[in-house]
């Protein structure tokens, strides 16, 4: 372990994340693990964390509030904020001043401090440094009289207060402590117990000492040896909460041990409402668990906590600076606080829970529900099956269309299913826009812009209202605009008469899958690993596929050429390749600018066409290739395209470029893009007016130009992949990667990359991931239409924020780490056989 640094000057961390990073460089890796460690699995030291990060506070404006009033008044004693720090052993073992450095800090913040019963500097110390109430946190050990020389020792050193741990009948079993062999260094130890509880290995003194037997009596026992009020640490139900009012405690600490006890158990937040309304402010309300941001201390408040306790952090300031760390600590803590309260128009401590309807995701309602918190909907429930009726009809699942019983649909049921199941875990599969880029507002200053403009071309009201109100063509009604904003962002000069707008591009696929494959022995070319829409409406229509598999530096169109060569040789007819060349979905793959010549120029001499599909390229950063419609003089390309990712997903709008011209027996001529519009008009009859109303508006607002729109979600997207990137540099250097056989490609944009790893992922894998570590992702083996992509995985970063994808690839590294040691030793994570 190294000594601490300095915190001052612009090096010092602005968040208890970056403290947290720059602890770690400071500590030994076991001691890292057993500050940091939970017990299990860990899934409920990460609960702890993701219980308020679902949490979302609601801004009020215009409130008058001025300044907000952090201070509150606790056992009679008034706090600078409502925290204090919490109990956590061993101060000494991250620096040499421990518990006597964190008590200055606290001082100076005004915040009290609950000193462990483990502490590694004595209470005489602790209290000489100490400027504001000293708590005593108490263990019982089996030897009564042990406990009552600790409580009598701290009562004469000015503690104020006795916080009793009671959910330590046994410590919980912590896997990282297990793995190190973890023991205390030579110089930490209890400076306040006996010599006979100086042992090394924390569990085996919890096995030896504690006493596993206690009860509510403990309670009156704690009273008869001292005057000092008695709060109780570890309450995690309303039932455990009525009897502590009972036996008369003068507080409750609602906690779970910071995760180190029993593995599955709720985060604290989730229980804290139910608790509050069993206490019904009889008693201090304390929230232990989680805490990370001035935001947290707010949604704790709201939800009926008097105050928080914050632990690890504390140890993370104490680390990196001594008591000058934890003294940044705390500023910030209390900082943010101040921020979320004048933003959420709360002006005091105690006017943090009025009339406050909604809690957090996975809480139980309390009767004073937050006003500022609002949560995200609850899953959907499938619907039953009903019962059978005598007489009623009943469908055999091998007499409908083979589709609903292909294995593809059956692994993203799979997938859905997983993520309802944990919805704690952070997800890197769904490849969905940032929802912080949405602004509802936007909508209807689009609506309004497409109606003024339609004005501004000469339409009466009672047109503009047929326009907004009825079907509309079929081909679309804003083609033209697409065409101009084809022409400005990529160079892709069509007649509008060329465009058919689609209900999202899946639509588009669909005509033109339908409109070009006749002949049963007409065959679809696609790249392997591939987006499974197009796959998905392949077999809706029954079409024989063929993949290419993609290369490590992407598609080769010499193998396309091969597939051609194979298929022609067998009877068939390769009549399309599907392609997205830009960012592809799933590998994250972009195609070079001589590939995409090549294979134009082997379209041509093959007489293929190429269905282009490039929804990530207006929303990726930097310069983009040309698209194979830009470069197509020979009509061989039909371009897809997409406003779900460069306008908003909800709009549900796409379109297809199709200008290739048709030929009947007599002569007649047509575009495709007219056949594509009698099929749709069989399909979905016209894509809705208001989401065309939508898009145009935002086309409009560009000039067309949605390369300028999108400059911002661009710039998003980029430092998402970057973060995404960065942070499995750091989870997984290059040395730890070789040596575990993991490795990622790294794109130039889009939202996804692909993860090579040592061990099959699929759906078990899937599994033990979210269970155990709390992190999803989506198995490659989906997208590939044959064999393939069992040991590799994708990454979907587009959906989350920067801290969730550093929570987020902090559990994949671990998944990692824990699968790679599963597959090499052939034992799993629980320890039985594979």
């Amino acid at each position: 372990m190294t000594g601490p640094g300095s915190a001052a000057g612009p090096l010092r961390p602005v968040s208890l994340e970056e403290y947290a990073e720059a602890a770690r460089a400071r500590v030994e890796p076991a001691v890292w693990d057993f500050i940091e460690g939970g017990a299990g699995q860990e899934r409920t030291l990460t609960a702890n964390r993701l219980a308020f990060d679902q949490v979302r506070l609601r801004t009020r404006v215009l409130t008058g509030c001025g300044e907000p009033d952090l201070a509150t008044t606790v056992l009679g004693r008034t706090w600078a904020a409502p925290v204090a720090v919490a109990p956590v052993a061993y101060h000494t073992l991250v620096h040499p001043d421990g518990e006597t450095a964190t008590a200055r800090a606290a001082g100076a913040a005004g915040l009290p401090l609950v000193v462990s019963t483990f502490a590694g500097r004595t209470f005489e110390d602790i209290a000489a440094a100490a400027s504001s109430p000293l708590w005593l946190q108490v263990y019982c050990f089996r030897d009564r009289e042990t406990t009552r020389r600790v409580v009598e020792r701290a009562e004469r050193a000015g503690f104020e207060a006795l916080v009793l741990t009671v959910d330590t009948p046994r410590l919980g079993r912590r896997l990282r402590d297990l793995r190190n062999g973890f023991r205390l260094p030579d110089h930490v130890r209890p400076a306040n117990l006996p010599a006979e509880h100086a042992d090394a290995s924390p569990a085996d003194h919890g096995r030896t000492h504690l006493d596993p037997g206690l009860d509510w009596s403990v309670i009156s026992w704690l009273r008869s040896i001292s005057h000092l009020p008695v709060l109780v640490k570890g309450v995690m139900t309303a039932e455990d909460a009525d009897a502590a009012v009972a036996a008369g405690v003068d507080g409750v600490v609602v906690s779970n041990h910071g995760g180190r006890q029993l593995d599955g158990v709720p985060a604290s937040l989730d229980v804290l409402p139910e608790v509050a309304a069993a206490v019904r402010g009889r008693t201090a309300l304390l929230l232990d668990g989680g805490v990370r941001r001035g935001g947290d201390v707010l949604a704790a408040l709201a939800l009926g906590a008097d105050a928080v306790l914050l632990g690890r952090p504390v140890l993370h300031g104490l680390a990196v600076a001594g008591d000058e760390g934890v003294a940044g600590v705390l500023d910030l803590v209390t900082e943010e606080l101040a921020d979320a309260m004048a933003l959420t128009g709360t002006p005091s401590v105690a006017a943090a829970g009025a009339a406050l309807p909604a809690a957090p995701a996975g809480t139980v309602a309390s009767a004073a529900a937050p006003a500022h918190l609002t949560a995200p909907a609850p899953a959907p429930v499938p619907a039953p099956v009903p019962a059978a009726v005598p007489g009623a009809a009943v469908l055999r699942k091998e007499e409908l269309h083979g589709s609903v019983s292909d294995p593809l649909l059956d692994t993203m049921n799979f997938l859905n299913e997983i993520t309802g199941r944990f919805p704690g875990a952070v997800s890197f599969a769904p490849g969905r826009p940032y929802e912080g880029l949405f602004d509802t507002e936007e909508i209807f200053g689009h609506l309004r812009r497409y109606v003024d403009h339609l004005a501004a071309r000469g339409a009466s009201p009672g047109e503009i209202r047929t326009t907004m109100y009825q079907y509309g063509p079929t081909a679309g009604q804003i083609r033209e605009l697409i065409a101009d904003s084809l022409r400005a962002d990529e160079g892709i000069d069509v007649p509008p008469e060329s465009i058919v707008v689609t209900v999202g591009a899946q639509e588009a696929m669909l005509l033109t899958l339908r409109a070009l494959f006749a002949d049963p022995r007409d065959v679809l070319l696609v790249v392997s690993p591939c987006y499974v829409g197009i796959t998905g409406a392949a077999r809706l229509l029954d079409l024989r596929v063929r993949s290419v598999e993609e290369r490590e530096a992407g598609l080769d169109p010499a193998d396309v050429a091969a597939a051609v060569r194979a298929e022609r040789a067998a009877g068939r007819r390769p009549r399309a390749l599907y392609v997205v060349p830009d960012h592809s979905n799933p590998s994250g793959s972009t195609m070079t600018r001589r590939a995409r010549e090549e294979l134009l120029d082997l379209a041509a001499r093959h007489d293929l066409l190429i269905i282009e599909d490039s929804p990530y390229r207006l929303v990726s950063p930097g310069p983009q290739e040309p698209t194979l419609k830009s470069l197509d003089r020979e009509r061989r390309v039909v371009h897809l395209g997409s406003f779900a990712k460069s306008v908003f997903p909800g709009a549900r709008v796409g379109f297809a470029v199709a200008d290739q011209p048709v030929r009947d027996a007599t002569g007649s001529g047509s575009l495709l893009a007219d056949e594509l519009a009698k099929i749709k008009s069989m399909v979905t009859v016209n894509t809705p007016a208001l989401s065309q109303a939508a898009v145009a508006g935002a086309l409009l607002a560009s000039g067309g130009r949605l390369t300028e729109l999108n400059a911002l979600p661009a710039k998003h997207y980029g430092e998402a992949l970057r973060e995404t990137l960065d942070q499995l540099d750091r989870r997984l250097p290059e040395d730890r990667r070789r040596a575990l056989g993991v490795d990622w490609n790294r794109p130039s944009g889009g939202f996804f990359l692909t993860v090579r790893v040592p061990f099959p992922a699929g759906n078990d894998a899937l599994l033990r991931s979210a269970r155990n570590h709390g992190v999803i992702w989506t198995p490659m083996s989906y997208f590939h239409p044959e064999e393939g992509g069992d040991r590799s995985l994708r990454l979907s970063f587009s959906y989350l924020g920067q801290e969730e994808i550093r929570e987020g690839i902090a559990r994949f590294a671990a998944f990692v780490e824990a699968e790679a040691a599963r597959a090499a030793g052939g034992t799993t994570e629980a320890g039985g056989a594979a």
